[in-house]
């Protein structure tokens, strides 16, 4: 076998070793006969001076694996060494290909001038400069104003509708319920509530009709429809305000 006169710092990594033993054995990158690669990369490592080993770790690393690797081969039908050969074979096509890139890369580039100057200030502008359409912008203004009311403190203003609103009580809608029924104004349960009532009226009739249905007073019918309880009445008819029960 041709004596080695190989130098570590010829190579950038032990791919690139194994990529030119290949070359220089004139191998066929796709067909490798991985026992002789492996025995050529092997004798060159065993060249090494021992002061050079630390710096040649990755060297070292991949020519325990190929030991490995020729182990295994030896064996009759190793799955394991099959296995391996195919990756080793396959970073070798794909380690070929990124150099001869490289080189390509680097031939390109060769004559290409290269200016590099100093970076450009940025302008702090406090303009706003982009464009939007007149309803995005009256939205977010609205929503703008939306959120600054919600965190305001309440003014006495906003509840003065709230404190100042007649008390309207239950049994004043009872007797409303009873006089609507005895002269005839009221047939339907929904002839008792309008929209002009303020919330406090109509809570109370509410509650005024439950208690006199509670009572046995008001009969609620199919449809909503309202009748007395066969029974009289005092002081309704009249127009007092005479008790109900």
């Amino acid at each position: 076998m041709e004596t080695l006169t190989f130098r570590l710092e010829d190579f950038e990594g032990p791919l690139d070793l194994l990529l030119h033993l290949v070359s220089k054995n004139k191998m066929d990158l796709y067909d490798i006969p991985i026992l002789a690669l492996i025995d050529q990369y092997t004798a060159f490592i065993d060249t090494l001076e021992q002061g050079r080993l630390e710096a040649a770790s990755e060297f070292i690393e991949m020519a325990a694996r190929l030991v490995q690797m020729k182990s295994t081969l030896l064996l009759p039908r190793s799955e394991e060494a099959e296995r391996m050969q195919q990756e080793l074979t396959g970073q070798l096509i794909e380690y070929e290909a990124c150099k001869r890139m490289a080189g390509r890369l680097g031939r390109l580039a060769k004559d290409t001038f290269i200016a590099v100057r100093r970076p450009m200030q940025a302008e702090q502008g406090t303009d706003y400069r982009l464009h939007h359409e007149p309803s995005l912008l009256a939205d977010a203004w609205n929503g703008l104003m939306g959120r600054s009311l919600r965190r305001r403190v309440p003014s006495q203003e906003r509840f003065e509708p709230l404190v100042a609103a007649p008390f309207v009580s239950v049994e004043s809608r009872v007797v409303h319920v009873l006089r609507g029924l005895l002269r005839g104004r009221v047939q339907a349960l929904r002839q008792l509530f309008s929209r002009r009532d303020s919330r406090s009226q109509t809570v109370a009739t509410f509650l005024a009709v439950l208690e006199l249905v509670r009572a046995g007073r008001v009969t609620i019918g199919q449809n909503e429809s309202l009748a007395l309880v066969q029974g009289r009445v005092r002081g309704l008819e009249k127009g007092e305000g005479g008790p109900w029960t």
